[in-house]
């Protein structure tokens, strides 16, 4: 037993002085992150193991953090070596910072900043910058514990959307869900010091700010990007080459007369290797849905999955503004184009 809490003593001091090292170092673990994200979003279209193996550390971080406290309290405390809970909250603070900053460089490839999802990405960096900056991520999150819950479901849900498409290979509705699903009931051991606190209105409080965060990204999901797939190219044309998958010349404008020959919407969408995902071509006249499309796409062409529609039946008021947004199955935008039809 002395040989094992005298390792186990070692392991902490080890473990104490790693923690004191990346204290002094924070920006560049910071820019460690950033860099492990960049280079994963690189990989990814070539099914590297490098991609996965940083989206793993990503997971295994996050179960720790989970177990933090029973680990900390039990097996650590039997062999005689304990955490402080500044020590504790460092590591979480890293960990946010590591989290954010690999999950960023996938969604700033992926939004697009004419339209409202730019928001979220905002929101994203925003958060990664708090995380770095000590005196700005200890005033506004250590000292207010709701405002802390809503900042570590916020990150944690962030990576998951990443994660969960370069691990599972799940879709974008699939990987939504199950990201809310996680990042709440890992938020749970967070509102522990919460509950600590004297008064019974506590905890169902906790529990309706974590329902209403889970339930508003849910309804806001068209807002949100999808960080796995890329729009590399969206053009509109009446001609397609079938042989070469290549649309022919496009335009910005139609007659009523040009646009009853038809009006091909050709979309070039990236996506990991193995990844399998439905996507809809929406057409919208004057602000309003007329029609969707639905494409199959998979993943792993460098320069994309190309495929097209071709919409040859029109209202008779066709007349006006037409857009055609490209959006996954949970109605996450991955860009749009638009063009005017004139009398």
């Amino acid at each position: 037993m002395n040989t094992v809490g005298g390792l186990m003593n070692r392991i902490g001091s080890a473990f104490v002085w790693i923690i004191e090292l990346t204290k002094k170092y924070s920006g560049l673990m910071a820019l460690f992150g950033f860099g492990t994200g960049l280079f994963s979003l690189w990989q990814v279209e070539q099914r590297e193991q490098f991609a996965q193996f940083f989206a793993i550390l990503m997971v295994v971080g996050w179960v720790w953090l989970t177990g933090e406290y029973w680990l900390r309290k039990g097996l650590l405390k039997k062999f005689g070596v304990s955490l402080s809970k500044d020590l504790t909250s460092f590591v979480t603070q890293l960990l946010h910072q590591e989290t954010l900053f690999f999950a960023l460089p996938f969604f700033l490839a992926a939004t697009d900043w004419d339209q409202p999802q730019a928001l979220f990405t905002s929101l994203l960096l925003f958060c990664a910058v708090v995380a770095v900056i000590d005196p700005l991520y200890n005033k506004l999150l250590t000292r207010r514990r709701a405002l802390f819950l809503v900042y570590h479901c916020f990150s944690l849900f962030a990576v998951l959307m990443v994660v969960l498409p370069l691990l599972f290979f799940m879709t974008t509705t699939q990987s939504l869900g199950l990201a809310l699903s996680i990042s709440a009931l890992l938020s749970i051991p967070s509102i522990r010091p919460l509950l600590a606190q004297p008064g019974r209105w506590r905890l169902p409080v906790l529990v309706l700010l974590l329902v209403t965060l889970v339930t508003a990204i849910w309804f806001g999901r068209s807002l949100i990007p999808a960080p796995v797939l890329r729009l590399n190219d969206i053009q509109i044309s009446q001609q397609l080459d079938y042989e070469q998958r290549l649309p022919g010349s496009a335009f910005t404008e139609l007659t009523l007369a040009q646009l009853q020959e038809g009006v091909y919407a050709y979309t070039s969408v990236r996506a990991p290797r193995g990844l399998k995902e439905q996507i809809y071509h929406e057409w919208v006249h004057n602000g309003e849905s007329v029609e969707r499309i639905r494409l199959d796409i998979s993943g792993g062409r460098e320069q994309g999955y190309r495929a097209w529609t071709r919409k040859q039946q029109f209202p008779h008021h066709a007349v006006g503004k037409w857009k055609i947004r490209v959006v996954t199955d949970s109605g996450q935008l991955l860009g749009a184009i638009s063009f005017t039809v004139t009398p």
